[in-house]
């Protein structure tokens, strides 16, 4: 259902006109009807407005025509309908769901124009579900290669997330549902996220781990943020002044609502004076006492009333989906399951390729091992996942493409790691599965898997993670491959040197055994409802590989800048909060003594001491190689960069150059354009990514592009004055295939 209201150019800038409404002033439009509605309602009605109804829902006012706000778990596909005080399955049949690419894979596309379709197609399936306010997108900067939710956050690099950010909010918007972004801010880990102090200075923090959010909020308006769990220097980001009340609605206009991560909410009066709306879940702070506190006149209701206007300003922009409309035709939408296919198809990384790809037409016998071939990644581990009307794993996807002209056996190779169980253990244990995630290779599968190898034309090894291992709630250990993953792949390239491995994960693994071991390495991620599909026509050659990777690679964790610093891990680990939430012992505390609890936590510290020097701007700045580069990825084509044309404006900074497809098929390249500041007297890291777009061409064609850089991307945050500073001077300006690998560069003077 499409909001007019909301659709804006995407070169939409704030300030591009005094008498222009901001994406965000047009949630105002209902303010003098909401400003009458409130006078209706009595303070009970009001703060009953200020917390959960269920476990995915706040209140509306019946009487008054005002419909509850219903929220969607989470960012990568429509979570089915749970029960309505936990995250159990209600058991319905209507609300399977289409499993988008997860956000890394999202991310690894470097396509706006996908984000954006990504967007509508969740924007869409949550009007099916009746849902006003998708928890998504989540768009934390990946600072940890070990990251539980790398697999759901988009990019070690502010802008590239930015910008899909920003298309991903409009294009849900569009559709006439809300985005929740999240988790605002500085939410980088999930080891201790529930008490972790993040500490950085205020450079890094606008720079880096802000741009996301401002783009989503200033130039998409998004209509609600969830704060994180964590602490900011110092300060719970749910009750964060400088957060929620300087920054969010002070600089940046916010107008909508607020609404905690669920457990999220730390006390009464620091969440009611410093910027949240909603307490999700419960009511023990933001319910009775808030009232209490009005009549001792430690709050006012005039405060209550200026929350409670910022909720309806969504609910009214918001249409509400009618019972007896909402749920009654299959969520899952074959328009939404071919967005899935295309943003899959886009994100698939080459990482390296000796010949072995696509696979050539003569090889008629392919061995698939592994079990990350055949097992399904909608959901498993922590937190969000889908309830997928169907998923095409990658076995099924290479057999169909493959043909009955192709003999395609399979072998598990290695046994799965299950992690964690949140459900009883089965009655007969599964012999596929791993007692640790360090067991050693077995025997008896791999002598399979090797006999298979051996009589095949092409082997393909399935290697990677799975949904236990990369989870919310805690971060990997290390970025080992697990299960002796590395012991089967060394000897099927002794069996067999026509080998492709084939990475399943959200984050980063350790290859060093691997790399040497394959001709050709696939990056797949946890790619959808038609991964499977969109792998085997990758590997096949139907289409070429496209995909450009969102973060490094590093060689090993430690060449990582929290890891080299020893910013992380802290030795003060304690359970998680949102786990700790739904554990029976501490259900059956009581108020009290739960929280005595919880103040008994660990209280760590996470320092930010690296700055700015996240991902690749830490392995360009400080020498360190990469096994592989932030923007690498392969085709199966050669491009040809042109001599670059360059002018600096008041306004913008613009390159041109043409780009041609050497090859004999059709392509698409993703052009990423650095700047470099060699004489600089602030700061800065060797190189920072500015702009880019994702190309298309036909074999054998020639285009010319061009990349633009606005200058007030070009600014840094003076400590000094507490603003933004642009530092006039020399700009090296380098456009190249990826980080670490440059084609032509250009100066000019800014």
């Amino acid at each position: 259902m499409k909001k007019n209201w909301i659709l804006v150019p995407s070169v939409l800038l704030v300030a591009a006109c005094a008498t222009a409404p901001s994406p965000q002033d047009r949630l105002t439009v209902n303010d003098k009807k909401i400003d009458q509605v409130i006078a209706q309602m009595t303070l009970e009605e009001k703060v009953n407005m200020l917390h959960s109804k269920t476990n995915m829902s706040s209140a509306g006012v019946e009487r008054l025509g005002i419909a509850d706000m219903h929220y969607a778990d989470g960012p990568f596909g429509i979570r089915e309908e749970g029960v309505p005080n936990g995250f159990q399955s209600a058991g319905w049949t209507l609300d399977s769901a289409t499993y988008f690419p997860t956000g890394s894979a999202l991310a690894a596309t470097w396509s706006k124009e996908m984000a954006y379709l990504y967007g509508t197609g969740m924007g869409k399936e949550a009007r099916l579900r009746g849902k006003d306010v998708i928890l998504g997108p989540a768009v934390n900067i990946q600072r940890l290669p070990v990251g539980g939710r790398t697999y759901e956050y988009l990019s070690e690099d502010p802008i590239l997330s930015a910008a899909l950010a920003l298309e991903y909010t409009k294009g849900c918007q569009d559709e006439g549902t809300a985005v929740c972004i999240k988790h605002f801010a500085v939410n980088n880990q999930e080891t201790n996220r529930g008490s972790v102090d993040a500490q950085l200075d205020e450079r890094t923090l606008r720079e880096i781990y802000l741009k996301p959010f401002e783009r989503a909020i200033v130039e998409g308006g998004a209509m609600s943020v969830m704060p994180a769990y964590n602490k900011v220097n110092g300060d719970y980001c749910s009750e964060n002044e400088h957060l929620l009340n300087e920054i969010l609605r002070g600089e940046w206009g916010f107008k909508g609502f607020t609404v905690s991560d669920w457990g999220g909410t730390h006390s009464t009066m620091g969440a009611m004076l410093h910027g949240l709306n909603v307490q999700m879940t419960g009511s023990n702070y933001l319910g009775q006492p808030v009232i209490d506190s009005i009549a001792t006149g430690a709050l006012t209701e005039a405060l209550v009333n200026e929350k409670v206007k910022q909720i309806l300003r969504v609910r009214y922009a918001i249409e509400a989906v009618p019972d007896g409309v909402a749920n009654t035709k299959m969520t899952s939408q074959p328009e939404c399951q071919q967005i899935a296919r295309q943003v899959a198809e886009k994100s698939i990384v080459l990482l390296k390729n000796e010949g072995v790809l696509p696979i050539a037409k003569e090889v008629k016998k392919i061995a698939v091992i592994g079990q990350n071939a055949v097992l399904k990644t909608q959901s498993g581990g922590m937190g969000a996942g889908v309830k997928a009307l169907y998923e095409v794993t990658p076995l099924e996807g290479i057999r169909k493409r493959a043909g009955a002209d192709v003999q395609v056996t399979y072998a598990p190779g290695y046994k799965n790691f299950p992690g964690r169980r949140w459900g009883p253990a089965p009655a007969v244990p599964n012999p596929l599965e791993a007692a640790a995630i360090d067991e050693p290779a077995d025997p008896v599968l791999l002598e399979e898997a090797v006999a298979l190898a051996k009589d095949a034309d092409l082997v393909i090894f399935f290697g990677g993670t799975n949904k236990s291992i990369e989870t919310e709630g805690s971060d990997r250990k290390d970025i080992n491959l697990p299960v002796g993953q590395e012991t089967v792949v060394t000897a099927l390239r002794e069996a067999n040197p026509n080998l492709v491995s084939v990475l399943i994960s959200g984050g980063p693994t350790d290859l060093r055994v691997l790399e040497p071991a394959s001709p050709a390495i696939v990056q797949g991620w946890w790619n959808g409802t038609e991964g499977g599909t969109a792998l085997a026509e990758v590997l096949f050659g139907d289409i070429a590989p496209s995909g450009k990777l969102p973060f490094t690679f590093p060689m090993k964790l430690e060449d990582s800048p929290a890891f080299a610093l020893g910013n992380f891990p802290d030795p003060n680990a304690g359970g998680d909060l949102f786990t700790l939430m739904y554990r029976q012992d501490v259900l059956k505390m009581t108020p009290a003594e739960r929280q005595a609890f919880l103040d008994s936590l660990p209280k760590p510290v996470s320092k930010y001491t690296e700055g700015s020097l996240v991902g690749y701007r830490w392995f360009d700045t400080r020498n360190v190689k990469p096994m592989y580069a932030f923007g690498h990825g392969l085709s199966y084509v050669d491009f040809e960069y042109g001599a670059l044309k360059a002018a600096a404006k008041k306004d913008v900074v613009k390159v041109t150059f043409t780009l041609a497809n050497k090859g004999g098929m059709a392509a698409d390249e993703v052009v990423q354009l650095y700047v470099a500041r060699p004489d600089a007297t602030v700061e800065w890291p060797a190189k920072e990514l500015k702009a880019f777009d994702r190309v298309t061409l036909a074999a054998g064609e020639t285009k010319t592009v061009t990349l633009e850089i606005p200058v007030k991307d070009l600014r840094y945050w003076n400590v000094e004055k507490n603003a933004w500073d642009l530092e006039h001077g020399k700009l090296v300006l380098l456009v190249g295939a990826a980080s670490d690998d440059i084609r032509q560069q250009a100066e000019v003077t800014i």
